[in-house]
């Protein structure tokens, strides 16, 4: 992953990343109108490496926590949960197009692996922000849902935030907007729909396809801890704060590569799954059960990115 080649037509935001690398070797002062922390990290690096030993180190910057954070959660059955990840439809994407948010999301997740050590999270969470300022959302989501732990009533707003969807249409983009979530200019361009050259990857309007696959997540949550009574404080957690944050993309699933938005929760969907099979035994021939999950959720990935991708 960190070694492919440079290229905009393969890997899309690869290329305004080398481009700003390249500015930055040139002598261009920081750009403070985007993650500032972020571009100071790349002027720094731009000072000590190549640009392609500066792919490297964010594909390990992407890696790594991923790594740590299921060795963490896991234990000794932390390569299903990485094989989960590593599966996922947006796995890929992240690492190679969306960079700065993989990296981030990746430091969120191992942010809340050490929730029982509060300074070492909170300085992986403070990483995760400098990167992409988007997970300011997910830290705010992590501490509400500290303190608020119904989830019932959070599984509640989620079903809530698909007919406020479908009801209010482009209202939640413009209050997103006019709340000041469009000072980001990229932002604005997520959130608006008036750009012509949309393509299928990244075309405006309910994305039910979408929908359902964040609703595996959903039911797998629901099936374990209500059907289940599955009773883990750490998993009801996580999943509290998948379903607030998969909730508020819904809220603005008709904008512009609203699959960016979705990732800010689809991050999260292989562990959700995967999570309560790795720590009690609940059916036979588990192992088994879970091999067959992992297959088929890398299988959907390979049919939605390589299959109907041609």
């Amino acid at each position: 992953m960190g070694l492919r080649p440079v290229s905009g037509e393969y890997f899309v935001d690869m290329a305004t990343y080398a481009r700003q690398f390249q500015a930055y070797s040139n002598g261009e002062p920081i750009n403070e109108e985007r993650d500032v922390y972020f571009e100071y990290f790349t002027k720094f690096c731009t000072t000590i490496m190549s640009l392609e030993v500066y792919f490297q180190v964010l594909a390990i910057l992407y890696l790594v926590p991923l790594y740590v954070a299921s060795r963490r959660i896991f234990k000794e059955y932390w390569y299903y949960a990485f094989l989960m990840i590593i599966s996922s439809l947006i796995f890929w994407n992240a690492g190679v197009n969306g960079i700065r948010n993989g990296v981030a999301t990746s430091f969120f997740l191992l942010g809340i692996s050490y929730s029982n050590k509060k300074i070492v999270m909170a300085c992986f969470m403070a990483v995760a922000f400098a990167f992409h300022k988007s997970t300011l959302l997910l830290i705010a989501i992590y501490l509400f849902t500290t303190f608020y732990k119904n989830t019932k009533y959070i599984l509640a707003f989620w079903f809530l935030s698909i007919l406020l969807s479908l009801a209010l249409g482009g209202f939640w983009e413009s209050f997103f907007l006019n709340f000041g979530f469009g000072e980001d200019e990229r932002l604005t361009g997520y959130l608006s729909t008036d750009q012509d050259d949309l393509d299928m990857a990244v075309k405006v309007g309910f994305r039910w396809d979408f929908l359902l696959y964040s609703a595996t997540g959903v039911y797998t949550g629901w099936y374990f801890i209500f059907k289940k009574k599955f009773e883990d404080i750490y998993y009801n957690h996580l999943f509290n704060i998948y379903l607030l944050a998969n909730a508020t993309w819904i809220l603005v699933i008709r904008a512009n590569y609203s699959n960016r938005f979705a990732y800010l929760s689809w991050f999260m969907l292989g562990v959700i799954i995967i999570y309560p099979l790795l720590k009690i035994k609940f059916f036979t021939k588990q192992h088994e059960i879970v091999g067959k999950i992992i297959l088929g959720y890398f299988l959907f990935t390979y049919l939605l990115n390589v299959i109907l991708a041609k």
